[in-house]
């Protein structure tokens, strides 16, 4: 009989892949046992040590026993040294980029980074980020930024050929070495708005790497502590055993608002989490640090969400941001973006964790939304349900909501996703083809809690209200949106009976979109009193510091959600 030392490498990682998902007596004892002897194996090609490296994570996250988790996170903490000996001998390093396996210890990353989230990055891993000028050539993008901020530059790189402008940056940086962080810095003291110098360095696209090395900010090693975790010794809850309804019916989740040094940390943990997976969300590089709530949901799962800061808003929408640790591991992003009672919801679990009782997750994700958002109709993006997106066809996704409760606004979607229910009921073996599951993926899906007017938000887009906006512009003002919002915006403030030089920079800007979108609505002149005092409200707490009292409002608003739909919705 092969005893595990005598046992091929291949025949290990099978068995330890397989044992992530089986609990009960017995079940941690032969995890250690197989983990045991994958720690004295040398693994000589990259594919095994992802595999390896992969089936950690979801032990970690996924503990049988306290001393599975103890032998995970050891084995994680000296992974960085197994890529080393890889990269020593001779292997592909390129095999570490895909974004289902990306942000290993021990590699080097290269991303193309919005001003905010590559100006973080320089400030966490200084002197560990460089420019990867081999992978850059855009000329014209430099000598629209490097006059700015070089004296004398436009000397040479307004009228010269072949200009050197790596070496124009390096020379003013004080060095190859501080050229980056010079830069970033000099961009961050420009004068003007948050979104002026994010646009000077953004148009830029510049190429960076960092080193990842053994650092806490890679996905091997960032794992948080976590005093109470959840052991499984028994199956991972199945998506057969979840009921939304039920779920969703419970009783509302406790917010725990963190202090303002906690909510930093949260925002740099997203920053880490996102980063070394090649993603970045509006809301996950500028969340608001001052807005993070938690929610302990049990089974050592904790959900953190915010918003934005009042000078990054969306004009109209109200947008949460948010993550979720399954003993202190991230294994999802969550983006909610909402509109009185209605939110579109965006969940994406990570590749590693999609075994490990996301439905459950999910439910839970939904009832900490709703709690904190006030919504009762909740709407998938098409995209998260597979149009334009392959990986979503190829994985189901649309049967994964379907499945719990999601219904489509469209009536032939749903025409035609009852025809393939009953496909599937008649033969057990049918699987909808991909072209079917594009069809059905063109719309959104929609769950309407208790209470909810049905159908209400089936034909609503907030790109159908903009473009009606637009094309007034178009019409109205020939096109200047300057002009059209400051007549606008006049005609709005003398209906509310408010002196625009009264209200502070993000309020006047609130008070211009909705002026904008009500004035193409037919305005507020028959309004009443009552309902004219409730939107100056709204407006004012639209740049007030927590947006879902901005939100919370709306919802109290019965005019003004009225005018909204219709005038976002496509007619019948």
């Amino acid at each position: 009989m092969a005893t595990p030392s005598s046992t091929s490498l291949e025949s290990l990682l099978l068995k330890l892949e397989d044992g992530r998902y089986r609990f009960g007596p017995g079940a941690a004892a032969r995890i250690l046992k197989l983990l045991a002897a994958l720690g004295r194996r040398r693994f000589s090609d990259v594919p095994c040590l992802l595999r390896f490296h992969e089936t950690l994570m979801f032990l970690r996250a996924f503990p049988q026993s306290p001393a599975v988790m103890k032998a995970t996170d050891s084995m994680l903490s000296g992974l960085s040294q197994r890529v080393d000996a890889l990269r020593q001998a001779g292997a592909d390093m390129d095999e570490f980029d895909p974004l289902e396996v990306s942000g290993i210890a021990g590699i080097t990353m290269q991303d193309t980074l919005s001003f905010d989230l590559a100006r973080w990055l320089v400030s966490h891993l200084p002197g560990k980020v460089e420019i990867a000028w081999e992978d850059y050539a855009e000329e014209r993008a430099m000598a629209a930024v490097w006059p700015r901020l070089m004296p004398l530059q436009a000397d040479d790189g307004w009228v010269e050929a072949d200009v050197p402008w790596r070496q124009w940056l390096e020379t003013a940086g004080g060095g190859p070495s501080k050229a980056l962080a010079w830069l970033v810095w000099q961009i961050e003291a420009w004068p003007g708005t948050d979104l002026d110098r994010a646009r000077m360095y953004d148009s830029l696209r510049l190429p960076l790497r960092w080193k990842m090395e053994n650092s806490r900010v890679s996905r091997t090693r960032n794992v948080q502590r976590v005093r109470s975790p959840f052991f499984h010794q028994e199956p991972l809850l199945a998506r057969s055993e979840v009921s939304l309804a039920t779920e969703l019916a419970r009783r509302p989740p406790e917010l725990h608002r963190l202090s303002p040094a906690n909510g930093a940390a949260t925002m740099d943990l997203i920053r880490e989490v996102m980063l070394v997976r090649y993603r970045e969300l509006y809301g996950t590089t500028l969340g608001d640090a001052r807005s993070v709530v938690r929610v302990d949901a049990g089974r050592g799962v904790s959900i953190y969400l915010w918003n934005l800061p009042p000078q990054r808003r969306l004009p109209l929408r109200a947008y949460v941001a948010g993550l979720t640790l399954k003993n202190g591991v991230p294994i999802n992003y969550i983006e909610a973006i909402g509109l009185f009672e209605w939110v579109e919801v965006g969940f994406n679990t990570f590749y590693t964790f999609r075994g490990g009782e996301v439905a459950w997750i999910y439910a839970q994700v939904l009832r900490s939304l709703c709690h904190l958002m006030g919504s009762t109709c909740i709407s998938m993006y098409p995209y998260q349900l597979g149009h334009g997106n392959d990986e979503a066809i190829d994985s189901g996704a649309y049967w994964f909501y379907r499945k719990l409760g999601f219904g489509p606004g469209r009536e032939e979607l749903l025409r035609l996703v009852t025809r393939e229910e009953k496909k599937i009921a008649h033969d057990a073996k049918y699987r909808t083809p991909a072209r079917t599951l594009r069809r059905l993926a063109s719309g959104h899906l929609f769950y309407e809690l208790p209470g909810s007017e049905p159908g209400a938000w089936n034909k609503f887009s907030t790109r159908n209200l903009g473009l009606k906006v637009n094309r007034r512009m178009a019409r109205k003002f020939g096109g200047d949106a300057e002009r059209m919002k400051a007549a606008d915006g006049a005609s709005l403030a003398r209906g509310l009976a408010v002196n625009p030089s009264k209200l502070n920079e993000w309020e006047r800007a609130a008070l211009d979109d909705f002026a904008v979108m009500l004035e193409s609505a037919g305005g507020v002149k028959h309004w009443s009193q009552a309902e004219r005092d409730e939107l100056l409200q709204i407006i004012r707490a639209k740049a007030a510091p927590d947006e879902m009292q901005y939100l919370h409002l709306m919802q109290q608003h019965g005019r003004l959600r009225e005018a909204v739909r219709k005038l976002g919705s496509k007619p019948s």
